[in-house]
Order: structure tokens, then sequence, then C-alpha cells
């Protein structure tokens, strides 16, 4: 091939590359594969975002909407003491030492409002020993209520070697109570704070007057 063929070979070769380059001289159905490409991971990266957005949303709708109410934990059982059985709520709650104790108010005889009502304070038997008498030590904000402590009273509690559990006079800190406030239990030499929180208090002073059929 001649030299001037050569260069002219060059110059169309140049002409094709710069071509093909130029987004603009393109063919259309080039360009419109092009797209057909892109558009699919548009879609799917539109898709993943609306999935992210839909999972927070779920996730922060407890804490918008306020949380649900508690689960009651009153429950009426026959007892061999008492014609009329017992009334009482059940929890289990940690000092914050994160030592669980078993929490029990309950009544017994019929609902009415002057009922007495008992707190229980049981450990796991043999992890400590309760002394008796020791009072409930109750707060809540700047105001202070003493439990009588009335273990020694209770023939079972009294006979029990383990001394495990311990029992408090309630009713005279419901008579007190306006709200559901939650509540700060303390009994010196064993735990310094139970927290109680408020659907526990809730409970508490719901037991005069419950019963299965109100419930």
């Amino acid at each position: 091939m001649r030299p001037w063929q050569q260069a002219e070979c060059g110059s169309e070769a140049a002409r094709q590359t710069a071509h093909s380059s130029n987004p603009k001289s393109l063919p259309m159905a080039r360009l419109r594969a092009l797209a057909s490409g892109v558009e699919p991971s548009v879609r799917r990266w539109g898709r993943n975002l609306l999935l992210v957005i839909a999972i927070t949303l779920v996730g922060l709708l407890p804490a918008l909407l306020g949380p649900g109410p508690a689960l009651a934990l009153i429950h009426a059982h026959p007892d061999e003491t008492t014609a009329t059985g017992v009334v009482r709520s059940l929890e289990s709650l940690r000092d914050l030492d994160y030592k669980s104790w078993q929490v029990v108010a309950y009544r017994e005889g019929p609902p009415r409002p002057e009922a007495p009502i008992t707190l229980r304070i049981v450990s796991y038997p043999g992890r400590v020993r309760l002394d008796h008498p020791t009072p409930l030590l109750v707060t809540s904000g700047r105001r202070l209520w003493e439990l009588a402590d009335t273990t020694l009273s209770s023939p079972k509690l009294a006979g029990d070697g383990r001394a495990a559990a311990a029992e408090f006079d309630l009713t005279p800190l419901l008579a007190d109570l306006e709200n559901n406030r939650p509540l700060r239990l303390e009994l010196p030499g064993v735990f310094t704070e139970l927290p109680v929180p408020p659907y526990v208090v809730k409970e508490w002073r719901s037991l005069p007057g419950w019963s299965e059929k109100a419930a």
C-alpha cells in the first residue's frame, strides 16, 4: 500500500473511533439498549430503598404510638385457710444488684374497698436469710413509707426454717397512693433498692375491689 493510501486509511479509522465514542453519534437502537440496562438497576435500587423505609417505620411504630397496656397478672385461686380464696398479683423484679425477687401482693376474702392487702417478698432459698421483724421502706419522690413486718403473724412463714420470705402490711401505702407512681423498695440489710414499675402498682391498687366477674 502506498503512503498516501495508508494515510487515508488511518484518517478513516480515526474518524470511525471518534464517531463511536461520541454519544450523540450512537445509533438509536444502541441507546435504547443502554437505557434498558440502566432502568432495571434504578428500579431495584428504588425497591430496596422503599423496603428499608418500611422496615424503619415498622420499628418506630411502637415508640410513636406509645407502650401498649401491660398484661394483668392478677389471679384468684382457692386457699385451704380461707373459704373465699385468695386474689394475688405476682411479679418477678430485680434489684440494683440484678438479684431476682418474687413479689406477691394478695388479698384474702371477698372484694371490698377496705380489704387488707399483704405484700410478700420471696428470695431463692439458701441465698439470703431474712430477719424479722424488719420494716420495709418504700419511697416515691420525696415521700417515704415504712411498712410493718407481719411475717411472724403467719404460722406458715413463722415455722419456715429457710427464712426466705417476708410479709408486710401494704394497706397503708395503697390508701395514700392517688396514682400509679413508680416505687422503690428497701429492705435494710437485704437490698437497697428494688424498683416497682407503675403497672405493678396499678395491679396492687386494684386488688381490694378486684373480682373475676369485673376483670
